[in-house]
């Protein structure tokens, strides 16, 4: 499997099988993978749960799909139409993103999406990783992740589409885009998003490596903004965010448009080319035949 991954590093893809597992090297926290056939989430309850405090304007976005907040088409979809919604709203002008799960923000993408699928299907989920990305690394509002558990790959992703990132202190959580570790490319959106928050040297030296950071690890490059106690990620997010919202809404907003509108218009122009290149890929039979393979031995282990 290692050989077939490897050699997909040229279609420029990320996040696709990043989801396998959270890390327990270095004594990092260890979560069940998302995929698990035996653990995989089937619910119809809702997968997003919003608050907004119409006195203070902040929205909490609670993800509450266990095991591990895998993001498939349907937690996706949920997630944009929660995201436009309060978009929409000019009561909301603060969001709050974080999980109901325990030792996990969200382990990222969900593999399930992408094996047995067929392309106009897998072609539809890579729209909707674009989507998400998109409304969030482009909204109007304020935006602060709440990161209180480990936060691998595409949960990583959204973590630094926000405009601050707090993450309980606990060198056992960790965070980071590992797709090289399986042999894969993070995408150039994906990328640019890392640069744009940690600088190129240090994301250079991540996505080379396929890094995952400890939480002090994290704030020492800058990949999170702030550690606090477990019990305080939340409340120091609201105490965060008043002061973000000091800030006179339409400098705050043009600001930020002018920091990250480059970045968002690059996938934009190139939108349909990534996600053709993505179904191209993810199609293959030897990939197909990979991921058969991976998501037997999750069974195996579980048997």
């Amino acid at each position: 499997m290692a050989n077939v991954l490897r050699n997909s590093a040229k279609f420029g893809f990320s996040g696709v099988l990043s989801q396998l597992s959270i890390h327990s090297r270095h004594g990092r926290e260890c979560v069940s993978p998302c995929f698990s056939l035996q653990q995989r989430n089937n619910s119809t309850s809702p997968k997003i749960k919003v608050d907004l405090d119409s006195s203070t304007g902040v929205a909490v976005l609670r993800m509450q799909s266990p095991p591990v907040n895998s993001l498939s088409l349907d937690f996706l979809t949920e997630f944009c139409i929660n995201l436009e919604k309060l978009e929409m709203d000019r009561s909301c002008r603060g969001l709050i993103i974080t999980s109901t799960l325990s030792k996990v923000f969200s382990a990222g993408l969900d593999i399930m999406e992408m094996y047995g699928k067929s392309p106009e299907r897998c072609g539809e989920f890579w729209k909707a990783v674009q989507e998400m990305w998109l409304k969030l690394y482009g909204s109007n509002m304020a935006t602060i992740a709440a990161i209180n558990g480990s936060s691998p790959a595409g949960g990583c992703l959204m973590s630094i589409g926000c405009d601050y990132r707090i993450m309980v202190d606990n060198p056992r959580y960790s965070i980071g885009l590992n797709e090289t570790q399986l042999g894969i490319v993070a995408p150039f959106w994906f990328k640019d998003t890392l640069v744009n928050t940690v600088g190129n040297r240090a994301a250079e030296l991540s996505l080379e490596l396929g890094l995952l950071y400890s939480a002090p690890d994290a704030l020492k490059i800058g990949l999170v903004d702030q550690l606090v106690p477990e019990d305080q990620v939340l409340s120091t997010a609201q105490d965060t965010m008043s002061k973000w919202l000091a800030v006179p809404d339409h400098a705050r907003q043009i600001t930020k448009s002018m920091m990250r509108k480059q970045t968002i218009d690059k996938l934009l122009s190139n939108r349909e080319a990534d996600i053709t290149n993505f179904v191209s890929f993810i199609t293959k039979d030897s990939i197909q035949r990979s991921l058969r393979m991976y998501l037997e031995m999750l069974k195996s282990r579980k048997a």
